[in-house]
């Protein structure tokens, strides 16, 4: 038993780091350059602006994401994989810890997969508000041609 036991520490420790392979975007994943004839100092203002909206206009982050992912995966990968180890060898009972152990590696492995697509989606987002705001403010976003400013129109 104390060596099932520390089987499935080891184990468990592991399937603890994989939740930690997503991560929060830390900033853009695309190029922007500044506007023609506009102040370099405006526009390093203006990308602080914009990665502060952009993480802002986040509703979760990609840690919380890979997190609950394979916090799921991870406990019914164990559940199953003490069932099947209670299977094993006839019923015997001294596999349950083996089988819940394969099966939170399994169930972890697979959630931090999960997550880490749902990073990717979560860096997707940043990126296309990142973009919406450095155009707005005039830059250059490659595949968008830069607009002329629009002027305002005097109220009547």
């Amino acid at each position: 038993m104390h060596r099932d036991f520390k089987k499935i520490s080891i184990i468990g420790l592991f399937a603890a780091t994989l939740v930690g392979c997503a991560s929060t975007p830390v900033g853009p994943s695309l190029v922007i350059m500044p506007a023609p004839g506009k102040p370099f100092e405006i526009f390093q203002k203006d990308d602080q602006e914009c990665r502060t909206y952009a993480q802002n206009s986040l509703n979760t982050t990609a840690d919380e994401i890979a997190a609950k992912n394979t916090a799921k995966t991870a406990i019914i990968g164990a559940a199953v994989g003490a069932v099947a180890g209670a299977m094993a060898d006839g019923g015997s009972s001294r596999n349950v810890g083996t089988g819940a152990a394969v099966g939170l590696l399994g169930g972890a492995a697979m959630g931090a997969t999960g997550g880490n697509e749902s990073a990717k989606e979560v860096q997707r987002r940043y990126d296309i508000a990142y973009q919406q705001c450095m155009y707005s403010k005039g830059h250059q976003v490659p595949g968008y041609s830069i607009q002329k400013p629009v002027e305002a129109t005097p109220k009547k």
